[in-house]
């Protein structure tokens, strides 16, 4: 229903309006002083920095009593910051000030209704004191909300929750028309259901009393329910009464969702209250939340505010319960509401329900065949509306005095019933436009200006209520057929206004103003205004026609009709003549407007010569790459005796580093001329027929030596035999791992087999001394497991040296053990066993059972045998082979296999192989991060040493704040964006052009939320074959089939540049030869496509959780979080692997669920056809099995056991039982304990904040202190007292003697000397032994790595900031690893953890990604929204390493069992494409194609970025708005002076593509460069080269707004928080820079909406007249005209690129050149939205019109130069804010040193400016970290 906005200002309006004022007045600072809490708190203690200077003793009693005072210390510190009670934390202004603005939104514009409670309850005005803590505490949780990617890897099991009601307030405006509200939030819905996310909708019953004030929202409310609920496969939950019910908290249980969507400030100050308690009481249950305010989105993600729920949290909710659970049953309250029109008519709510129930009644005899819904609520609301007014009308006529009519005097007088019915009327005819006027024709409709009188107004009001209770009511009606397809539109403002307009002014005017209705609309309108005269048929409402019988004017007689802006300008190109152009967008050109060459646009175009004559400045002089700032370190002679040790270090520290990775010894490349020497050697051999003496000698010795080898070790073995068969009688376990380790060191096969068949022997021996201990007690089956264990080896693996004795031996060991069929199966015979004591021995298990269940992991899988010459230290799988035969043939591959299956092998090959082809040849590998280079680097630099000519090197490396030997490598280890960098570089195409392979590691961030666009762009620009690894591709066949024809384009392309090489003559020749000595080898264009699933080890799941103080560790079956859902929609995931004691326990619960199960004998494991009579079971057959039974499970769905699946999967689900936070964190180090006796380290435990990473390490540690020191000898400490005092003594007496002068010394002295430097050493020893950590209170393993080593690894923690207590740690086997930690720090950790000495570590994501860290086990010790499916795989990957641990192990410590079941079961996410353009990327390619020495290779790059966008593969569509955009791209940058008409760069386009990462700050920098506003501020003083405070401080405030945005939520800025050191809000731009970007923007938007204009005709128009989610379809197929609706219709409204939609509300094509309104009004199929648009904005608003401050860490580091003021202040956590500020200060130094190659004057003030700014600093983060 219509709605006036001068009364919706006090409602929607209002709602805008204060929110907005709100904002802006609470921005400022108060500048009282910080309390002394907070100075407490932000002051960092320094305790452990004093520990450094002790000398001796590092591991003395009173360091580990200093360490253990600083724990403490921190400890204390972050109880005080947990403290949940925010009114001593924080300094807040006038709290009461600030809660009268909150409560501004309530009572005093809402007069229409009023509640009873209003006026009897003052405590609802002033807030009650728990409400003010409230608030604080939720400020204080959001003001911390991180912006993130919602929806992470986003999967199909995860799903999330979105209240209703902040649904409901994002999308509440005034401007917005009724059915354009419900296309927006159908948009936003849609936008998550596409991106594959699933999410419910809650609406709580309580929250809806709160729109009684507002009729029109309540009504939207109530439509928008029932049609999410009936048009769409939404789920929606009602029966929920508020946040604190019962039946909420039992859903939040089981369900757990991943995040719940929630508004932060609701229309009233109650509402808001209501949404805090529902935002502490979801952060309380473990629940993050996520903010309705501030989302964007672009095509692959949503990106919002995301508040992870933590501890305190949770101490508030326990704390305030009571309190909570009173407010909202306060606010939730209900007394029955009245309704009071025009101040003096009262009405009861419960009156106009019942009446709208009986008139439902009356319909449904009316209408007994049922109709749309639109109908029914528009006669219902007519008629129930006109019953009720008139009858209120009679009774106050009939009770009117002196004294109401003296009243009356100021207010409106109310309308006649008659009045009231031709409103009517006009709402009856408006709903008969709704139900045949199409929407095409409804988007034309003129926009009127006009509002509603006052008096009009309550009454709409009172028929939106009557339209709520209508669809309240009709909502439960089953007995009536309904069609509530069209919920969504249900009245039209616009309309309905456009019709009064008509009816009062333009009817009343003349014959020719009279229109036609047309017969069909007639009879529509006619039919509903009969039905409404029928249901109120005891009062007279007139005819249908005259539409107006009264003159009553019902609009308010303002402006009319809406003024257009200017027209829009011409969309016509500059022409640009270039080839690349021609190529590319050829095809489109001829369909776009070109301008002619005297045209004011092209003749008016920038040139920048004026500046450059002006400054001096070479503003197209081409700048050096990052690449050519840094000398190569190969040339070691040319460099300073300081700068070579540098390097000698550095290269040292990556053999070390390596070595810890590698096992083998480096190995040394052979050159080229001796392996092509070697090759045709070995053909020549191959082609003589007999062998020469000197080959036979050589074998003779071969021979000979493995002879002697074997002799060697059958002499070891004789001598361990005895000793070792003795070992496995006394301890199996022991004795076995011994015989192992022997094992390895052994070649000979025959000694191996003699080894085994000796090991078997004692395997029983030990197995019946067993069973006679044990007599009829039930036996230790794992005993037996090491016999049988013992058997599949021999039978495997040295089966062509079984002999019969050997083959009846281990048939007697078969039936010892009770196996009589698989004996018959070895020895090809049936006998009975006469032995009578077998039977004691046998397992009583069926043999098939036994190896499933007993056996599990040490099933033998299916290897190959035959060694690959190519590989020397194991024998590969077939699908390794294939990958080598890949690298062999020069092809390029895909490789998805597990972590730790062997991937990486390939890689290394592949080096080798062009190692040893030349000299020249470049391998480059592509790690993410630049922990991974540098693990790649030490692993090279283990592998491979090669004697390379003068200025060559093997190994290179590149990332953005570390380079050496870019050029002049063989193998360069970088990361995309580097890399990047040289393949779009004019200069380096001679390099690439060397590069013969590729290899791109974790190339699932192809589909990663940061830089997976330069992923994409490196795949299509290189020209070699390439590797791609990943462990996590879901949809590898289709990036295969992308890859493939990106390879199938540069063999059409090199084939192209090859035929014009040859016909251009002999000039081109020379270069070839040089470069053929690299391309020799035969091209491939092939990409395979290599899959391997099989992890090498199987991973067993746990649920671990705490009860009374004890550790629950139950098993989690995956099939356990399968649900019947999941099964049927999805089936059963291809990773759900069971390990075979899993296949077991499923078998063994099917058949317990279902005793009439037909197939149980079947799949009984001693029947299946894989295992029947099988002595070796293998992994493969087991794997068949699980297969089966998988198969079979699906198959009981289909065959209606839904009853009997679910009642499986319930006994296989295990219990946990939940503990609070606090407990949990309590026995964190107790839990360590319990896996340390359970031998499941070395563990990497997985916490995802920072601060935990750190507490959780120190509270093991911490632990392990309190054990030994409860553990002491207070002898012990007197003892160490003493011995240090003699010690010291000792020492002071040996200083006399002078070193030096010991040839002086007498014999006497010389013998106190000597005496004295033995008394030392024995002392040293003694006190050694005394202060060494007992083995009970450490987990490190001593054993693992020597003193020597060790110390050499502590000593690159010398410098570190919290190096002596890292040292402590790693001596107790414990560290921690996270990104805010320093390279070195963490490599100390890595490479201990990798010897095996340190066996903890916790550890954030930084350790998923690639990190070669395997452990037993993996523990996930804390839930965030960073643990997805992706990062879970990445994770729990890590577990078991091959070769050490049979089994890998997961376990996940207190996370809530849904997640655990979700994660289990998820699939990993698709790989899809970015958008791929940006303008910066488009000038790149225009740089390289002009600058470019071979322009044929150049422009083939070039056509490859733009043609084979991973987005655009197999979509034409989208392939032809890429064409559109890059031709808008390029018409910004002629216009803008970086480009001329020919496609040649010019201006400041070097500098511009040099900051490309920054668009669009970069194109605004420059714009500010040549606008002189730089030089205007950079003035220095006078008389010196140096700058003032104030011009340093505002050029860092510039360069932040453009480089360091960060923005914060806007509720950040609602109290005036006094902050210790920073500003924390980051200021506005100068007035004169202001005006720069805003003329920026403004050509900008221009462009793109120019862009927008022409795409127009792209669109699915049959899609844009579809709500997108629910697809109801707006195209009319019966409209018949009408003369009125075309009267109506504004033919000059231009509305060409606008969604129909979004007309309604009156958007036209000229609001397009505004950014804030792009994403409302553009046509929706074309896929595009204002993040494809470089607009810099000023300032940002959210969805309720509130400024979202930008964060000033940049700028306040800069002034107070602290790391921990910003983690206080600023809301960052220590990792985020240091590499923010890394990156921001590496960005001032390229903008300074390309400014100093631009600029001929030294002395050029803007170039000394940035040249000092960034001097300072870099001294600042150097001096805070």
């Amino acid at each position: 229903m219509p709605e006036s906005r001068s009364v919706m200002d006090s409602a929607e309006g209002h709602f805008k309006k204060v929110l907005h004022n709100e904002a802006n007045e609470n921005a400022s600072d108060n500048d009282s002083e910080c309390s002394d809490n907070e100075k407490i708190a932000f002051i960092p203690t320094k305790e452990h920095k004093e520990s450094d200077s002790d000398e001796e003793d590092e591991t003395s009693d009173k360091a580990e009593a200093a360490v253990m005072q600083m724990l403490k210390e921190e400890e204390d510190r972050e109880k005080e910051a947990e403290d949940p009670d925010y009114g001593n934390a924080y300094s807040v202004s006038t709290t009461e000030e600030v809660i009268q603005q909150a409560s501004q939104t309530e009572g005093k514009d809402f007069k229409v209704f009023q509640h009873e409670r209003e006026s009897q309850s003052p405590e609802i005005r002033k807030p009650p004191e728990f409400l003010k803590k409230l608030r604080l505490h939720i400020w204080a949780s959001l003001s911390r909300a991180q912006y993130v990617s919602l929806l992470k890897d986003f999967v199909e099991s995860e799903f999330f929750v979105i209240d209703g009601d902040s649904l409901l307030l994002m999308f509440l405006d005034v401007e917005t028309q009724y059915l354009n509200f419900f296309y927006q939030i159908e948009c936003f819905l849609q936008d998550f259901t596409e991106k594959g996310a699933k999410y419910v909708i809650v609406f709580f019953k309580d929250a809806e009393q709160m729109y009684l004030p507002c009729p029109h929202f309540l009504f939207l409310r109530t439509a928008l329910i029932e049609h999410l609920r009936h048009n769409t496969g939404t789920t929606v939950h009602t029966e929920f009464s508020h946040c604190l019910s019962s039946k909420w908290e039992i859903f939040l249980k089981n369900s757990y969702p991943y995040f719940i969507i929630i508004s932060d400030i609701g229309l009233t100050s109650l509402q808001t209250d209501y949404l805090s308690i529902l935002i502490a009481h979801s952060l309380s249950k473990k629940i993050n939340v996520v903010l309705a305010s501030g989302q964007e989105y672009d095509i692959l993600r949503v990106y919002g505010y995301h508040v992870q729920s933590v501890y305190k949290h949770r101490l508030f909710f326990q704390k305030y319960e009571g309190d909570l659970r009173n407010a909202c049953e306060n606010l939730v309250k209900y007394k029955e509401p009245f309704m009071c029109l025009y101040e003096h008519l009262k009405l009861s709510l419960k009156r106009i329900q019942k009446e709208v129930c009986q008139t439902i009644r009356l319909l449904k005899q009316l209408w007994p065949e049922g109709s749309d819904i639109r109908r029914v609520v528009c006669v219902l609301a007519c008629a129930v509306g006109l019953k009720i007014y008139s009858n209120t009308l009679e009774n106050a006529n009939t009770s009117v005095g002196a004294k109401t009519k003296r009243s009356a005097r100021g207010r409106s007088k109310p309308l006649s019933p008659e009045e009231a019915a031709d409103l009517c009327r006009m709402q009856c005819l408006t709903v008969a436009f709704l139900l045949h006027m199409p929407l095409s024709q409804r988007a034309q409709i003129r926009i009127m200006k006009s509002c509603w009188t006052k008096q009009v107004l309550p009454l709409i009001k009172m028929q939106q209520l009557c339209m709520h209770f209508a669809l309240t009511q009709l909502s439960d009606t089953s007995d009536w057929k309904l069609d509530l397809t069209y919920l969504p539109d249900l009245n039209d403002d616009s309309l309905l206004i456009n019709l009064a307009h008509y009816y009062e002014v333009e009817y009343i005017k003349g014959l020719e103003l009279k229109k036609e209705l047309g017969k069909e609309m007639e009879n529509e309108y006619q039919c509903l205004w009969d039905t409404v005269t029928k249901l109120a048929a005891k009062y007279s409402f007139g005819d249908a026609f005259p539409i107006r019988k009264t003159s009553q004017l019902f609009l308010e007689q303002k402006q009319t009709f809406k003024d257009y802006e200017a027209e829009i300008p011409n969309i016509g190109l500059i022409p640009v003549k270039s080839g690349l152009v021609e190529d590319y967008a050829g095809d489109v050109l001829k369909d776009l407007p070109v301008l002619e060459s005297n045209d004011p646009a092209v003749t008016s175009l920038i040139k920048y010569k004026e500046f450059d004559e002006l400054c001096h400045w070479h503003s197209g002089r081409p700048l050096t790459e990052e690449y050519e700032r840094i000398r190569c370190n190969a040339d070691a002679k040319s460099k300073d005796p300081e700068e070579r040790r540098q390097i000698q270090k550095l290269q040292t520290f990556r053999h070390f580093y390596g070595s810890t990775l590698e096992d083998s010894a480096s190995k040394l490349i052979v050159h080229q001329e001796d392996v092509s020497r070697n090759t045709n050697a070995a053909v020549k051999k191959t082609q003589k027929k007999h062998k020469s003496k000197a080959e036979r000698i050589a074998e003779e010795n071969s021979r000979r030596l493995k002879a002697k080898e074997e002799k060697k070790e059958q002499e070891q073995w004789k001598a361990l035999c005895v000793p070792t068969q003795k070992e496995i009688k006394a301890n199996l376990t022991v004795g076995i791992d011994r015989l192992e380790k022997f094992l390895k060191t052994l070649k000979s096969k025959s000694v191996k087999f003699t080894v085994e068949m000796t090991g078997l022997s004692a395997c029983l021996e030990a197995w019946k001394e067993h069973c006679r201990e044990q007599g009829n007690k039930s036996k230790d089956l794992s005993k037996a497991v090491q016999v049988m264990r013992r058997i599949h080896i021999l039978l495997e693996k040295y089966q062509d040296l079984l002999e019969k004795p050997h083959l009846q031996k281990l048939t007697r060991y078969l039936r010892l053990l009770g196996f009589e069929n698989l004996a018959c199966s070895l020895s090809g015979q049936t006998e009975e066993s006469n032995d009578q004591s077998i039977s004691n021995y046998t397992v009583e298990v069926g043999p098939a059972r036994f190896q499933l269940q007993y056996m599990d992991y040490y099933l033998l899988r299916e290897e190959r045998n035959d060694p690959d010459p190519r590989v020397q230290h194991f024998i590969p799988d077939t699908w390794q082979r294939e990958l080598l035969d890949a690298v062999d043939n020069n092809e390029s591959a895909v490789i998805v296999a597990p972590t730790s299956s062997g991937k990486t092998y390939a890689s290394y090959y592949c080096m080798e192989k062009v190692l040893k082809m030349s000299n020249d040849g470049v391998v480059v590998y592509v790690a993410p991060t630049k922990a991974l280079v540098n693990q790649v680097v030490g692993t090279i630099y283990s592998r491979f040493t090669k004697k390379l000519p003068d200025g060559l090197v093997v190994c290179g490396v590149f990332t953005r704040d570390y380079r050496n030997d870019v050029m002049n490598s063989q193998i360069l280890v970088t990361v995309p964006q580097c890399l990047e960098i040289l393949m779009l570089s004019p200069r380096c195409q001679e390099w690439t052009k060397r590069i013969q392979y590729v290899i791109f590691d974790e190339v699932h961030c192809l589909g990663g939320e940061i830089g997976a666009e330069v992923w994409e762009h490196l795949l299509v620009t290189i020209r070699c074959p390439f590797l791609a690894l990943s462990a996590t591709v879901s949809n590898p066949e289709h990036l295969t089939e992308w890859l493939q024809s990106v390879k199938r384009y540069w063999q059409r392309a090199e084939n192209r540049i090859e035929r014009s090489s040859r016909n251009s003559g002999n000039n081109f020749t020379g270069k070839c030869k040089v470069k053929s000595k690299v391309q020799e080898q035969k091209k491939s264009y092939r990409v395979r496509l290599v899959l391997y699933e099989e992890r090498y080890n199987d991973l067993e799941k746990y649920v671990c959780s705490l009860k009374d103080g004890d550790f629950i560790i139950e098993h989690c079956h995956p099939c356990a979080a399968l649900t019947v859902n999941h099964i049927e929609n999805y089936g059963i995931p291809s990773d759900l692997s069971l390990s075979p004691r899993e296949s077991i326990q499923l078998y063994d619960t099917m058949v317990k669920v279902w005793q009439k199960w037909q197939r149980a004998q079947e799949l009984d494991p001693e029947e299946f056809v894989s295992f029947k009579n099988k002595v070796v079971i293998k992994k493969a057959d087991v794997r068949k099995y699980e297969q089966e039974l998988k198969k079979e499970l699906s198959r009981w769905i289909v065959l209606g056991q839904t009853q009997k699946v679910n009642e499986l999967l319930e006994h296989l689900k295990p219990k946990p039982v939940d503990c609070s936070e606090q407990e949990k964190w309590k026995h964190f180090a107790s839990f360590v304990d319990k896996l340390h006796e359970m031998d499941k380290l070395p563990a990497i435990f997985f916490i995802f904040n920072v601060n935990s990473v750190e507490c959780a390490a120190k509270n093991v540690f911490f632990n392990l202190l309190k054990k030994q020191k409860s553990e002491r000898d207070p002898n012990t400490e007197r003892q160490k007292e003493r011995l240090r005092d003699e010690l010291r003594k000792v020492k002071k007496m040996l200083r006399k003697f002078n070193p030096q002068d010991t040839k002086k010394l007498s014999s006497s002295k010389m013998e106190d000397m000597v005496c004295l430097l033995t008394t030392k050493q024995q002392l040293e020893k003694r006190l050694k032994r005394l202060t060494a950590i007992p083995s009970v209170c450490t987990y490190a393993d001593s054993k693992a790595v020597d003193e020597d080593t060790l110390w050499k690894i502590f000593h690159r923690l010398r410098f570190e900031r919290r190096g002596y207590l890292q040292q402590m740690m790693a001596l107790r086997g414990i560290g921690y690893h996270h990104g805010s930690m320093s390279a070195k720090a963490r490599q100390v950790v890595e490479m201990l953890f990798r010897l095996g000495y340190i066996k903890v570590v916790t550890a954030t994501s930084t350790l998923a990604l690639g990190i070669n860290m395997p452990c037993k086990s993996v523990v996930f010790a804390e839930d965030s929204v960073f643990l997805d499916a992706l990062n879970y795989r990445q994770m729990s990957g890590r577990a078991g390493r091959r070769g050490q641990d049979m089994i890998g192990n997961v376990f996940f410590y207190d996370i809530p069992l849904p997640k655990v079941e979700r994660l289990m079961k998820s699939n990993v996410p698709q790989l899809k494409g970015q958008f791929p353009l940006t303008v910066s990327l488009i000038l790149r390619l225009m740089l390289l194609v002009a600058k470019a020495d071979d322009k044929a290779d150049a422009r083939a790059k070039a056509l490859s970025v733009l043609k084979h966008s991973l987005m655009s593969f197999r979509k034409e569509r989208y392939a032809e708005i890429l064409k559109i955009y890059f031709m808008f791209s390029l018409q910004f940058l002629i216009k803008e002076g970086y480009l001329d008409q020919e496609g040649n760069p010019m201006g400041f386009a070097g500098l511009v593509t040099h900051l490309y990462y920054y668009e669009p700050s970069n194109f605004v920098l420059v714009s500010f460069l040549v606008k002189g506003l730089f030089h205007k501020l950079c003035q220095p003083i006078k008389g010196s080269t140096v700058f003032s405070e104030d011009v340093l401080e505002k050029l860092v405030l510039i360069l932040a707004n453009l480089f360091g945005r960060k923005y914060l939520p806007a509720c950040s800025m609602k109290y005036k928080r006094t902050f210790c050191q920073s500003k924390v809000f980051l200021e506005d731009l100068p007035q004169d820079f202001a005006d720069a970007v805003n003329e920026y923007n403004t050509k900008v938007e221009e462009n793109f909406a120019h862009f927008l204009l022409t795409t127009a005709k792209l669109a699915d128009i049959e899609q844009e007249y579809r709500l997108p989610l629910s697809k109801t379809d707006f195209t009319s197929k019966n409209w018949h005209g009408s003369e009125l609706a075309s009267y109506l219709m504004d033919n000059t409204k231009s509305i060409s690129a606008i969604s129909p939609f979004a007309c309604l509300s009156g958007v036209v094509d000229n609001d397009l050149f505004h950014g804030e309104i792009i994403n409302k009004a553009v046509l929706r199929s074309l896929g595009i939205n204002v993040t494809n648009c470089p607009l810099l904005y000023l300032t940002k608003y959210d969805n309720q019109g509130r400024r979202r401050p930008l964060n000033a860490y940049a700028l306040d580091f800069y002034k107070h130069g602290s790391l921990i003021a910003l983690t206080t202040d600023n809301w960052l956590n220590e990792g985020d804010a240091y590499d923010a500020l890394k990156d921001f200060s590496l960005l001032i130094k390229s903008i300074g040193t390309s400014l100093s190659e631009l600029c001929d004057d030294p002395n050029d003030n803007v170039l000394l400016a940035f040249q000092q700014v960034g001097k300072i600093y870099e001294e600042k983060l150097k001096r805070a970290t």
